[in-house]
């Protein structure tokens, strides 16, 4: 392979642009020709080895540059970053160029082996990867300072130097992908290989997995109605409900990850090793050996890691936590001044400013979330963890406490502190309906609304009446550059978490929480595929195997609802009246219970495989003919 990339040839007659690099207005000459420099410059030299050139409009060169790379560039870069496809016996193998030709569809003219996700993929892996080598800054910027090992990319977008890096749109392909995924209300499902192939496994496994949940829902809504008709205070019918509940949790989470192995081994992404995962662009430190691979990366010291974690994340988490509770017994003294003046008064307007409570706490929990989710962030970033999966799993600690805790603290005090299962009814509804309406009104309408508005003065601006399709490359990129950044899958799987949990923790109250549920998840699939495909940039594909640590926090959820469920009906009148004479009968009787659904849920979890048999055989077939291929060596 080091011979490949000795001869590769940096210069292509077809340039074909795929990603978008902006840089400054002002921006010294001696910083861009460092930078593109660098960018064509040969691997041997820690340079990208890849294509680029200016943008010219009509009113000349501005700065942005266009990055392409050649054809043997990107199946190069493909081996590098271990992408996996599909063989012409069928099975999936990871890609290497030497036996390029055993791979299906392969043919040194065919330029569409590679989807352009895969391409721009590459291409991002390589920018990140761009690291000082003896620089001591960058030209033309003194205060921008540079050591070895440091990421170019993120020091030149950390000094304002570089505004944004962002990948093209394929017009055609999003005009057919957008008509299938969202241009017609159907009932089916979606085309998750075709998003898959524009988009990148990460987004096209968040919308299989809304799409998942959206059905499975469907039964817990169809059983929720009547009980909500007909058995409204009966708790001893809401046993059979919860019980229902619960096992029906276990099961969908258990199925899902054999419907997300199938998926990801289709995809190629099962199969990627990640073991050695290279250090994320915004870590630093010191430039040094790694003792596994031997090859040179900043290096930074996990004690000084932990102590920023221990001594200030971990308190300012418990700072928000307080704070949050504060927030809490507020709404609680604005339920009592409601509920007086209802008493007072006993009018329809008294009886409406009961729910203004709920409705107002419900806002002021979104803004919350939101304002700390920046500070969660902030946060992760300066503890500088080396790796991207381990930058990811502190950042969604931090919030699912938070949001956990901000959003169903209210709920737990009012079930076992109050005792007030109306008021608990009401507060679920409120908060769950309020919710969705935020979400969907700040997640898509607002920025679909904000967008439209943008591309008809960008038309006008142009003097043109040209579809999306007609648009020249030039008009293509400004109008891309100023969409909003999709900041990847992280709001979108914590909203289906809290939607999860208002669903199975306190089921046998509300049992119509699955029915807007679903209604409010098929106007999600459609509002954020609009977004997708029309509202923001084309964000780079991210290869995954899973949904991530997601996963396990939905599991811990479906946990936490055992024990909720079976404390709500042990505490209901009915239950409580079979046992006058001992409460500690009650209590154990409930516990056993709870431990019995628990150990059920554990067997189940156990009995059914993670990954269908089919692939279990594949899997241990290229294992077993990995090892054969070790002993002939």
């Amino acid at each position: 392979m080091m011979e490949s990339w000795s001869f590769l040839d940096t210069v292509e007659s077809n340039f074909r642009p795929l990603v978008v690099i902006e840089l400054a207005k002002g921006t010294k000459e001696e910083t861009i020709e460092w930078f593109t420099n660098r960018i064509v410059d040969k691997k041997a030299n820690g340079g990208a080895q890849l294509l680029i050139k200016p943008l010219v409009t009509e009113n000349g060169v501005e700065n942005i540059y266009l990055v392409g790379a050649s054809h043997l560039r990107l199946l190069l870069g493909a081996e590098a970053v271990g992408l996996v496809k599909e063989c012409s016996d069928n099975s999936m193998r990871t890609f290497t160029y030497s036996s390029r030709k055993t791979f299906k569809h392969f043919a040194d003219d065919n330029h569409n082996f590679l989807t352009m996700a895969e391409c721009q993929y590459i291409i991002k892996h390589e920018l990140e990867n761009l690291r000082a080598k003896n620089e001591k800054m960058i030209p033309g910027y003194p205060q921008a300072k540079l050591y070895p090992g440091k990421s170019i990319v993120r020091r030149l977008l950390t000094s304002g130097i570089l505004v944004q890096i962002f990948p093209l749109h394929d017009r055609e392909e999003l005009k057919k992908l957008s008509h299938s995924w969202y241009g017609r209300v159907k009932v089916g499902y979606q085309p998750l290989d075709d998003i898959r192939c524009y988009f990148g496994e990460t987004i096209a496994l968040y919308f299989g997995f809304l799409e998942y949940f959206t059905f499975a829902l469907i039964p817990m809504a169809v059983i929720g109605i009547p009980y909500y008709m007909f058995a409204w205070e009966d708790y001893d019918k809401y046993v059979m409900f919860a019980t229902f509940n619960l096992l029906w949790s276990t099961v969908i989470l258990e199925v899902w990850k054999r419907i997300c192995a199938i998926l990801t081994y289709r995809w190629g992404t099962l199969l990627m090793k990640r073991q050695f995962e290279e250090p994320r662009p915004g870590f630093h430190g010191v430039l040094g050996i790694n003792p596994v691979t031997g090859r040179e990366e900043p290096v930074y010291s996990s004690i000084k890691r932990q102590l920023r974690i221990y001594l200030v994340s971990l308190p300012f988490v418990c700072l928000c936590l307080y704070f949050s509770l504060y927030v809490m017994m507020i709404y609680f003294d604005l339920e009592q001044w409601a509920l007086d003046y209802h008493k007072e008064n006993e009018s329809n307007f008294s009886s409406l400013m009961l729910f203004v409570p709920s409705i107002i706490y419900a806002v002021v929990i979104e803004i919350m979330n939101r304002i700390y989710r920046y500070a969660a962030e902030f946060l992760t970033s300066w503890e500088n963890h080396r790796l991207e999966s381990s930058y990811q799993n502190h950042l969604i600690l931090k919030v699912l406490v938070f949001n956990f805790l901000n959003c169903f603290a209210s709920l737990f005090y009012i079930a076992f502190v109050l005792f007030d299962m109306k008021l608990l009814r009401q507060s679920l509804a409120t908060l769950l309906i309020t919710s969705q309406i935020l979400n969907q009104f700040a997640e898509s309408l607002l920025p679909y609304w904000l967008q439209k508005r943008y591309n008809r003065k960008m038309k006008k601006r142009m003097c043109s009446k040209k579809t999306d399709a007609d648009l020249s490359l030039a008009e293509q990129v400004n109008m891309e550059k100023e969409m909003g950044t999709y900041l990847g899958t992280f709001d979108d799987y914590l909203e289906l978490f809290l939607q999860f949990g208002y669903v199975s923790l306190f089921s046998c109250v509300y049992p119509l929480a699955a029915v807007f549920a679903v209604l409010n998840n098929i106007t999600e699939i459609y509002s954020d595929a609009l977004k997708m495909c029309r509202v923001y940039k084309r964000p780079f594909a991210e290869p995954t195997a899973n949904i991530g640590v997601w996963q396990l926090a939905f599991e811990t959820m479906s946990v936490i609802s055992v024990v909720t469920n079976c404390i709500l009906i042990g505490m209901s009148p009915e239950v409580d009246a079979l046992f006058p004479d001992s409460k500690m009968d009650l209590v154990l009787t409930v516990a056993f219970v709870e431990h019995l659904l628990l150990a059920i849920k554990f067997i189940m979890a156990f009995v059914i495989p993670d990954k269908p048999r089919d692939i279990q055989v594949k899997l241990a077939k290229l294992e077993f003919e990995s090892l054969e291929a070790l002993k002939q060596q």
